[in-house]
């Protein structure tokens, strides 16, 4: 900034000098030889300023190009993710619905079988009614047990159609109940259709919109460079090879930060599992003590006293995934290097940031929606200082698992294998290329 105040304040003075002989000013004292005016090294310093400040000034637009930039990406993967939500609920919802729809068909069929049999008792009941009525058991029957028996009849006979007619009655509710909920369910698909719909054309719109803030801002930072070289008087392509130089430095600079950041909160948080496990087992060793019934009651070899029982070891980890799937997913997703991102896609030449991962975990013999919020529900959450080639990493909004809209797989060694946005192909980059993820889970 210094070389370019004085850059420009020499300049000034030249062109204040010209003016100075164009006018036939007075000659100083010394002979003929002029010197500009205070009031032309005063501009010539304002002019100077004013391009100092104009280079900071653009400095600060190409930042801003950037942010910009960047949260029309964010929000274009937070409505792609929205309307994977959306496909997944409505799955979820066609197959409750024709699950539903099927229990309603075999209540229904029940219900008819029912009803044809009650029928048939109510007939069978109407054509024997003359000689199974009481008065029917009382003529013509040789002595008691011959009444006795003919009345066992009719109340045997009278039950079976009370149990009949009673089945009838139950198989009708169910099979309106199921009818019921086979409507709702149906219902409830349609509306999620219609909300699918809905998100599939924001998703889309919000696609179009960061492709054509990307294009904006492209225009706009070419335009902004032109006009950096000339305020330092440089040529434009030595000024984009400066600004690259720049932007690549401050990405490594905030990497960096990052890496160093987690790697602190992962210290932190060691120290304070260390910490609780100890405090556990000492509350364990001091409760065993306490107990007389945890003790045993005869010494250990060598020993003269009772023997207390090992602490409990704390929660275990969770368990790894199988060598081979992580392996067979790493391999995939690395097989897929440099296919384009395209919203919604899950293969085979094209993928979204969830399609991504759940191709790798489908070749790794895990099957994981096409939604992220759900692969990180359906995981098991691990700290970030539990990660493991295979596992996943995502990215919130929030501290609500709700918030996330990107989810890439860990490679270890800090690397990811991520579909990252429209513009950028499926790449291998590290986890703090971008923004720090905040959410981990292991499939």
């Amino acid at each position: 900034m210094h070389r370019v105040g004085v850059t420009a304040l020499a300049l000034a003075l030249v062109t204040g000098l010209t003016g100075v002989v164009a006018a036939s000013a007075a000659p100083s004292s010394g002979g003929d030889h002029v010197y500009p005016s205070k009031q032309q090294v005063h501009a010539a310093r304002h002019d100077a300023a004013r391009a100092a400040d104009d280079v900071a000034g653009v400095k600060a637009q190409l930042v801003q190009a950037d942010l910009e930039a960047q949260a029309a990406a964010v929000t274009a993967e937070q409505a792609s993710e929205r309307y994977n939500g959306a496909r997944w609920a409505l799955q979820q919802a066609r197959r409750d619905s024709r699950a539903a729809a099927e229990h309603a068909g075999i209540a229904a069929a029940d219900a008819k079988r029912q009803h044809h049999a009650y029928t048939a008792t109510v007939v069978a009941s109407y054509e024997m009614g003359p000689t199974l009525s009481p008065l029917s058991a009382l003529q013509g029957s040789d002595g008691l047990s011959a009444v006795l028996g003919k009345m066992s009849t009719l109340q045997n006979a009278q039950a079976a159609m009370d149990h009949t007619f009673d089945s009838y009655t139950a198989s009708s509710t169910l099979a309106g109940v199921a009818r019921d909920q086979a409507n709702a369910a149906r219902v409830k698909a349609e509306t999620l259709a219609a909300q699918a719909r809905t998100a599939r054309d924001q998703a889309a719109a919000a696609a179009a919109a960061a492709d054509r803030t990307s294009q904006e801002i492209a225009a706009r930072k070419t335009r902004l460079i032109s006009r950096l070289a000339t305020l330092q008087h440089i040529s434009v392509s030595l000024a984009e090879q400066r600004q690259a130089g720049i932007e690549e430095a401050a990405r490594e600079a905030a990497q960096k930060a990052a890496e160093e950041k987690a790697r602190r909160q992962a210290a932190q948080q060691a120290a304070q599992q260390a910490a609780q496990q100890a405090e556990q087992a000492q509350q364990d060793q001091s409760s065993a003590s306490d107990d007389p019934s945890a003790l045993t009651t005869d010494p250990a070899p060598g020993t003269s006293g009772p023997v207390v029982p090992p602490p409990t070891a704390g929660p275990p980890a969770p368990a790894p995934a199988p060598a081979s799937g992580v392996a067979a997913a790493l391999a995939f997703a690395r097989s897929q290097i440099g296919d384009p991102y395209v919203w919604g896609a899950a293969g085979p030449n094209a993928w979204d940031c969830s399609g991504l991962t759940m191709g790798a975990w489908r070749a790794g013999g895990i099957s994981l929606p096409h939604y992220s919020v759900a692969q990180y529900t359906q995981s098991t959450p691990i700290s970030r200082s539990s990660l493991r080639p295979g596992d996943l990493v995502f990215w919130g909004s929030s501290s609500s698992p709700s918030s996330i809209y990107h989810v890439a797989l860990y490679a270890g060694n800090g690397m990811i294998i991520q579909a990252p946005r429209t513009g950028r192909d499926v790449e291998e980059v590290s986890m703090y290329y971008w923004i720090s993820p905040n959410f981990f889970a292991r499939p």
